[in-house]
This record gives structure tokens, C-alpha cells and sequence, in this order.
């Protein structure tokens, strides 16, 4: 149970076997570099459906992240495409994680993070339409990219709608001291979260209408040292009231970066955050890396749905689901 008042255990989130569950998705070969995972996921009760956002990756020397994907299903299990975007239709080098968002007008959005072909960094732009299928990439509208908030990229977004505000999250790359002697290194592989000169961060925007975003900068950042001094990348918040549970990818360094582990922290505003995992994630893969990362979790009646990207033994990985 999420709260056990007899005990005095409150806004506990119910966790599970990394291990059980179904897989969802299939990376489409085996070894590293091959992934499908980066998941957002909804369930719209007016039409009784779950959506699934998801994106596809090869081997940086195959084109990186080459495809991404929106799935519908009547049971969060098995799924079926019902739209999919290519690196060619955001003229970019890689695509990563999105957000699903049904407004509150009925409207279907994806907030999506892809590299910048301008610059090599990473930005956050937002395509809207009157329902999933209908997504354009052509129509994106730009929503925060790294010169916007003086940062060396923005991506990964989160978003939620709390009180009519729209809430998201975003993971950023800080600018170093040294950020002009470095832009060469930092952006030359389209990626600086690959490169060790900064960190993976989180940060909060707010806005009354989705498309206009203030930045209120870091609320969560890597520890000084730790097996989450490198990323501290906050991935999906399980709202157990009045306890929000925010789930989170971590690495102690860049070496482990593409393999984060999930680790908890919890809030009570959003911007103020407890680490739950201080001497460890929560959740890990038993195999090859270990990495357990992007989870996403919805709560659908009496159950949580959990989906994940999880590494495989042959070091690919999966996306994957456990129901609790």
C-alpha cells in the first residue's frame, strides 16, 4: 500500500522486480548503442486508451537516435503505431525524450528534445494538433533552447498541468567557467552531456499556457560526490498526496553516461527536493550495465504503471513495463 496511517508510513511509493514485467519495445539489434526507451506515457479517459511516446537509437556510427514514435493500447501492454517521426523531419542529429500532454481543452501536444542543427546543442520545441495522429513536425513550435537560458542545452522535458499552470521539467547542461575556450569541444560530437566539461542538471519552467515558458532555473542538482555526481536528471513524479515521488537517472560520472541507474527523491513543492537514494539508486538492471533509466509512471484505477528503459545482457536496451 502507498499509506499505511497505522504506521505512520505516508506517500510511500509501491516500487517492483526490475527483472518481472513485460517488454514493450525491442531495440532493433543487439550490443551497445542500440535502445528503445526514453518513454512518456498517458491514459486519456475519455477514450479509454494509453499513449506511449518512445524513440528508437542505433550506434553513434549509425545515426544515434533515427526515430520516434507514438503508440496507442486498451491495455498499456500491447501497443500499436499511430504516428512516428524521423531524424530527417526535425533536420536534426538526434532526438530524445518527450512529453505527452492532453491540454485541457482537449488538444494533443509532444514537447520533444532533439539537437539543434544551428548550433549542436540541445533545445525543447512542442508540436500541437487535434490528436496524435495529426502531429506535424513541420508546424514545431519552439519552446526553450539553450541560448534562451544561457545553458549548454535543455532536453528530456517533463510536463505536467497543476492548477492550470503547466509544469515541466527539463534536464540542462550548466555553461563552465571556461565555456567560450570550450565551445568547440563541448558541441563538436552534438552531445555535451557526453563530454565531461559540464553536468547533467535539472530545472523547472512554469507557464499559463504551455508555449510560453519561464525559466526558474535548477532545482536539482549531481552531489559533489556520489553515484549521482554526474547526472541528477529528474525523469517522472508519481504524485502520492500530498508527496510527490520524483524518480530520477543518475551516474557518478561521464563514463556512465547512456547507462544511468533510477534513483528517488521526493518533494513537496517541486522545487525543493529530500534525496530518498543517497548511498545507492533504487532501481538497477541485473544485467550489463545495470542501467535502469527514463522511467516514466502513471497511475490508471488501483494500479501504477511503470515503464522504463532497461538494459539487456547483451548491453542494448529495452523498453520495458511492470504493473503494480
Amino acid at each position: 500500500m502507498m499509506n499505511k496511517i497505522h504506521k505512520r508510513w505516508f506517500s510511500i511509493a509501491p516500487l517492483f522486480e526490475p527483472s518481472g514485467g513485460a517488454t514493450v519495445i525491442e531495440p532493433l539489434s543487439s550490443g551497445f548503442g542500440w535502445w528503445a526507451g526514453a518513454p512518456s506515457v498517458l491514459y486519456d479517459d475519455d477514450v479509454k486508451k494509453f499513449y506511449l511516446y518512445y524513440r528508437i537509437r542505433k550506434p553513434r556510427e549509425l545515426g544515434r537516435g533515427t526515430n520516434c514514435f507514438i503508440a496507442e493500447s486498451n491495455d498499456g501492454v500491447e501497443f500499436k503505431t499511430i504516428w512516428e517521426a524521423s531524424k530527417d523531419d526535425l533536420n536534426t542529429a538526434s532526438m530524445e525524450k518527450a512529453a505527452l500532454v492532453k491540454t485541457l481543452d482537449g488538444r494533443s501536444r509532444l514537447y520533444i528534445s532533439f539537437v539543434d542543427s544551428e548550433d549542436n546543442r540541445w533545445r525543447t520545441d512542442m508540436l500541437e494538433a487535434d490528436n496524435f495522429e495529426q502531429l506535424d513536425p513541420a508546424k514545431r513550435v519552439k519552446i526553450i533552447t539553450a541560448d534562451d537560458v544561457g545553458v549548454e542545452g535543455v532536453k528530456d522535458p517533463y510536463v505536467m498541468i497543476i492548477g492550470r499552470k503547466y509544469y515541466m521539467i527539463l534536464s540542462y547542461a550548466p555553461s563552465p567557467k571556461r565555456a567560450e575556450e570550450l565551445q568547440r569541444d563541448m558541441h563538436a560530437t552534438a552531445d555535451v552531456y557526453n563530454t565531461g566539461l559540464t553536468k547533467s542538471h535539472s530545472a523547472l519552467a512554469i507557464s499559463s499556457d504551455g508555449v510560453n515558458f519561464h525559466w526558474l532555473g535548477d532545482v536539482f542538482s549531481p552531489r559533489e560526490s556520489g553515484w549521482d555526481a554526474y547526472a541528477a536528471r529528474l525523469s517522472s513524479v508519481l504524485y502520492i498526496p500530498p508527496v510527490f515521488n520524483v524518480f530520477y537517472d543518475g551516474s557518478a560520472s561521464v563514463a556512465e553516461n547512456y547507462e544511468e541507474k533510477t534513483g528517488l527523491a521526493i518533494s513537496f513543492n517541486l522545487q525543493n527536493y529530500i534525496r530518498v537514494t543517497e548511498d545507492g539508486p533504487i532501481l538497477t538492471s541485473p544485467h550489463a550495465s545495470g542501467s535502469l533509466r527514463y522511467m516514466d509512471a502513471i497511475t490508471v484505477k488501483d494500479r501504477i504503471y511503470y515503464y522504463y528503459e532497461y538494459a539487456r545482457p547483451d548491453g542494448s536496451h529495452e523498453l520495458r513495463l511492470n504493473i503494480v
